[in-house]
């Protein structure tokens, strides 16, 4: 089969369009024909030798290695105990995360019958394999974290804040993969959300259900907006303290990507700050799925490549401001 796949860290130009050996697979896992691949974060983090962990915690890297975990696609074949999918199902999934066996950018990957969910009819596969990490991000972020495994980034296990009705819910970075999931689930429970993204994004948002939107490069978010319940902020960085100032005392700050802050604040404004590290889990996807089926939660795609053309897909990513998810497409 055709996969990608990197022999050495480096930028996007790394990556080869290869030819390797049909997977197998063992108990508890099934063979799918991959159609599209969902891109992430951590797919450039392994391309780059997961230079964005501090040197003494990177994993030792063996090489060649075929990044991805989010994928959909179509059962080729299923090991003798697995219960619920059969040859010819159309699934998804975010394969064997957290971790770095996912190898979604293949033309086959054997995945673990755990983490896989049947696909939503209402999407194609391309928008389906948009779905897995991201969404599951904010599901764990939001609704239900489904394990007791602390996170290590705290040591503590999250708790999800239960959005009612008439809470306020502010997404920053809302138009990106995980943040537009999380604008949508939060509305699905009923909160009131602010979306904060460039002023581009602003229609696609809104169209999502977001009931106010911030254009961060005209408008200082403290500026305008105060009283909120929680925040997630999938942009984090040195500037994310300042998002503070908005929420109400008693919120909570979600971080998804590293942010500091200062301890003594958050106490003072008596602020919880929580964060994750998103787990593979094919029943919560399921969930996820049937909001896909029943209109609830659309996927938005950024853009699409052919599987062959992965580095330029990682270079797109690279540009950032992006809108949804990029998916790379595999053809028959």
């Amino acid at each position: 089969m055709k996969a990608i796949q990197f022999h050495e860290a480096g930028g996007p130009e790394v990556l080869r369009y290869d030819e390797v050996p049909v997977p197998g697979i063992g108990p508890g896992e099934v063979l799918v024909r991959v159609h599209a691949v969902g891109i992430n974060p951590p797919d450039w983090y392994l391309r780059e030798g997961m230079k964005v962990m501090p040197a003494e915690m990177r994993p030792a890297l063996e090489y060649p290695l075929i990044p991805g975990t989010d994928m959909s696609g179509v059962v080729e074949a299923v090991a003798p105990d697995v219960l619920g999918f059969t040859v010819g199902d159309e699934v998804f999934g975010m394969l064997r995360f957290p971790g770095f066996d996912g190898r979604t950018y293949a033309e086959y990957v054997a995945a673990p019958a755990s983490d896989l969910a049947h696909k939503p009819a209402a999407v194609g596969h391309v928008r389906a394999a948009g779905v897995p990490m991201a969404a599951l991000t904010a599901w764990q972020y939001l609704v239900d974290l489904g394990h007791d495994v602390p996170s290590p980034f705290t040591g503590r296990v999250h708790r999800p804040v239960p959005i009612t009705p008439g809470m306020t819910v502010l997404v920053n970075g809302a138009a990106g993969g995980v943040g537009h999931f999380a604008l949508q689930l939060a509305k699905w429970k009923g909160a009131h959300v602010v979306a904060v993204a460039s002023g581009r994004h602003e229609r696609f948002l809104r169209g999502l259900g977001a009931d106010e939107f911030v254009d961060y490069t005209r408008t200082p978010v403290a500026d305008v907006v105060s009283g909120v319940d929680l925040v997630i902020d999938t942009v984090g960085g040195p500037h994310s303290p300042r998002l503070l100032t908005v929420l109400k005392r008693g919120g909570t700050m979600l971080p998804v990507f590293f942010a500091q802050y200062d301890a003594e604040e958050t106490a003072r404004r008596d602020i919880t700050v929580s964060n994750i590290q998103v787990r593979s889990n094919g029943l919560q996807l399921a969930e996820i799925g049937r909001l896909l089926d029943d209109g609830m939660v659309q996927v938005g795609v950024d853009s699409t490549y052919p599987l062959h053309d992965a580095a330029d897909a990682h270079t797109r990513a690279a540009q950032g401001h992006i809108q949804g998810k990029i998916v790379l497409t595999v053809p028959a």
